[in-house]
């Protein structure tokens, strides 16, 4: 059995302005997609490059797998700034975890992750000899980087690094998330303490809140050690935000107001205009950061603190 661990797709080494501040560009760039009439900002930044284990596509890592075997890949975003598409070369997969937890298994050729989240793959080869690329699309747009599973001696054919056609938004309906079951959730007990959060910002200025502040403004939210927490993360801006809570993993229970039993996770991705509830045991007293791991997004101030007092 051939496998691969720990595919990390980002960026290169120089990143872009934000879009919305290009000279001679509008306020609503990175537009690459619409939302009930509206337009989605997509990609607010540019880089020089998108890496694969730090190569692109013009010299992919290739990895020598068997014929037969089942490979499996771990995949982290690593990107400060980019959404991507992992596509499988056709061969059917299965994803098996999300952020290190499994899930039941959902099967498919294309999977999506937010930056700071990370997807175990499973594919099983053909008995033919074959080269199959992992590639890694960015989000509305046609750049594109990866790797490729090869069988000794196969050919190797040469990828552009740009996609005939620009890949979509990623789950402006949640579907995905909505395919993701834990296989073993949090133990069902009330839940004794509720907290909206509200996402919002703009490309211009370039500010990005939560509850309506930036960080050093904030307002820590609050929670006693042991309590059953739940958080509502509510996106009232036109770009998605993947919300990261340090030192807690939390398990999806809520899409857009209908309740369901999805992944555990620790880094949630929000759609423009959506709403994503969470349940959480509250840990060890503390100030944990609660972020959006949009990285620009959390140095224009959308960054709280998750702020655990001991129990009495």
């Amino acid at each position: 059995m051939q496998g691969m661990d720990h595919g990390a797709m980002g960026h290169g080494a120089t990143g872009g302005m934000p879009m919305g501040n290009m000279p001679g560009m509008g306020g609503m760039m990175g537009m690459g997609g619409r939302m009930g009439g509206m337009a989605m900002d997509l990609n607010d930044y540019d880089w020089d490059a998108y890496l694969a284990n730090g190569r692109t596509l013009s010299d992919p890592e290739v990895v020598q797998v068997e014929r037969g075997g089942r490979i499996q890949l771990r995949v982290i975003n690593a990107a400060a700034a980019t959404v991507f598409w992992i596509e499988t070369g056709g061969a059917e997969a299965r994803l098996v975890a999300v952020d290190g937890h499994a899930v039941q298994l959902a099967s498919g050729t294309r999977f999506g992750l937010a930056m700071g989240q990370r997807l175990d793959i499973e594919i099983d080869l053909p008995n033919e000899g074959g080269a199959w690329p992992i590639l890694a699309l960015r989000e509305g747009a046609r750049e594109r980087t990866g790797l490729i599973l090869a069988t000794q001696g196969a050919e190797v054919r040469r990828l552009d690094a740009m996609a005939e056609s620009a890949a979509p938004a990623f789950d402006t309906d949640l579907a995905q998330e909505a395919r993701l079951i834990a296989l073993d959730g949090l133990p069902d007990r009330p839940v004794d303490r509720s907290q909206m959060l509200m996402l919002g910002g703009s490309m211009q200025p370039y500010v990005w809140t939560i509850n309506g502040a930036v960080w050093g403004q904030h307002q820590p939210i609050i929670a006693r050690s042991g309590e059953r927490v739940v958080l509502s993360f509510h996106n009232m801006s036109m770009m998605g935000h993947p919300m990261h809570l340090h030192g807690h993993v939390f398990q999806v229970v809520g899409l857009n107001g209908r309740p369901v039993a999805g992944a555990l996770r620790d880094t949630v991705h929000v759609p423009p205009m959506s709403m994503v509830d969470v349940a959480l045991d509250a840990g060890e007293a503390a100030r944990w950061m609660l972020h959006c791991h949009h990285m620009p997004h959390l140095a224009s101030g959308m960054m709280t603190e998750f702020a655990v007092t001991a129990s009495v």
